[in-house]
């Protein structure tokens, strides 16, 4: 019995079989039922969905990778940076086993320290740099100066070589034994019977002052780094000349590079006042050094920054305690010394003893409560 729809003569299901085959078209979109589309509201700031406008909408989250770019690159950057300069430092200095040390005062006290190893250089290059000596000739400390950081500006204190000071009892920095305080002696003396942990401990000693950290660059490294900035430009007061140092130079505005540099801040045969002008010269040769790396062009220009920081780094000898933001810490500190915002002496003198440089024993008590105290240096040098 035929169904309910269907004809009698079989039509209808002729027709739905064609139909589900595709041998007949289509019913017209009348016969479709379209499901009603909820309209979309406009977008409204702050809904948190992008804008889009025009045939091709815009890439959502291109700008905030944009941004993520900006600021992560320049962190991995620094990173990196931070990490090789890590691990160029010679963290050779075990400040740790100085004995009797005073107690710490407020802020940080660096002991900077040229030698004049001239470890690696051959023959030409020390004829060159005027230095003398044989590549394996024992060590000597050629300047010698506290830089202190804190609250009360940055001060740079000059210590002369030919100080008269006393060594006092020590530790052996390799044998960890006791040696037997050697009395007066010049301060340069210490470095050379123990190296830099006896000069610590006589600078502490003779100072009350307690060292922080300690950096040291031979005579290498200091002329590479001034080659590798291209030189610096000094103005100077007077000319003068030396045949010990090399120094030859006229008064005025002029460039010095690396081994004019080094005869410059080596020079003491040329004054009269010998160890005293000398540590003058150091200062201000060291802080002019700061102001012209620490420019833009030298620290947001890789090409510029990384040679600089490469020839020094190999031959900078530093406590174990150190690490690349103290370094800058330090550095910056001593371009603030001749920017006019702290203050360069020498440790203050009242006459010498045989020869050596005897200190004004209550102008430096003065001077070390002060940088203890962290105050302004109001404590000034005779020369």
């Amino acid at each position: 019995m035929p169904g309910m729809n269907q004809r009698p003569d079989g039509r209808y299901a002729d027709f739905q079989d064609r139909y589900e085959r595709g041998n007949v078209a289509s019913p017209p979109n009348s016969a479709r039922v379209i499901p009603a589309q909820r309209p979309s509201a406009p977008y409204q700031p702050g809904d948190g969905v992008p804008y889009e406008s025009g045939p091709y909408p815009r890439r959502r989250g291109k700008g905030k990778r944009i941004l993520i770019s900006i600021l992560v690159v320049p962190l991995v950057v620094l990173a990196g940076t931070y990490f090789w300069v890590d691990s160029k430092l010679r963290k050779e200095v075990d400040l740790g086993k100085v004995i009797d040390r005073p107690a710490q005062g407020e802020g940080t006290n660096y002991l900077i320290v040229g030698s004049d190893s001239r470890k690696g250089m051959s023959a030409a290059r020390r004829k060159s740099l005027h230095t003398g000596g044989s590549a394996e000739a024992g060590q000597r400390t050629d300047s010698m100066m506290i830089l202190h950081v804190g609250a009360g500006g940055p001060a740079l204190i000059s210590l002369p070589r030919d100080s008269n000071v006393t060594i006092p009892e020590f530790r052996g920095s390799d044998s960890g034994k006791m040696r037997p305080a050697m009395g007066a002696n010049k301060l340069n003396a210490a470095y050379a019977y123990d190296g830099p942990q006896l000069l610590a401990r006589t600078v502490e000693y003779n100072t009350g002052l307690h060292i922080d950290h300690y950096a040291e660059i031979g005579f290498t490294g200091f002329a590479d780094i001034v080659d590798a900035m291209g030189g610096v430009q000094m103005n100077l007061d007077k000319g003068f000349t030396d045949k010990w140092s090399g120094a030859d130079f006229k008064a005025g505005e002029q460039t010095l590079n690396g081994g004019q540099a080094l005869a410059y801040v080596r020079t003491r045969h040329a004054f009269a006042g010998s160890d005293l002008d000398r540590t003058k010269n150091q200062q201000k040769f060291l802080s002019t050094l700061a102001s012209q790396v620490a420019t833009p062009g030298t620290l947001l220009n890789p090409f510029a920054l990384y040679p600089v920081m490469s020839a020094g780094l190999d031959t900078l000898v530093v406590d174990k305690d150190m690490n690349p933001y103290l370094l800058a810490k330090m550095f910056f500190a001593m371009k603030d010394v001749s920017g006019g915002d702290g203050k360069s002496v020498n440790m203050p003198v009242s006459g010498s003893i045989g020869g050596n440089l005897q200190w004004d024993r209550p102008k430096v008590k003065q001077l070390v409560n002060e940088l203890k105290n962290d105050d302004p240096v109001t404590v000034t040098s005779d020369r």
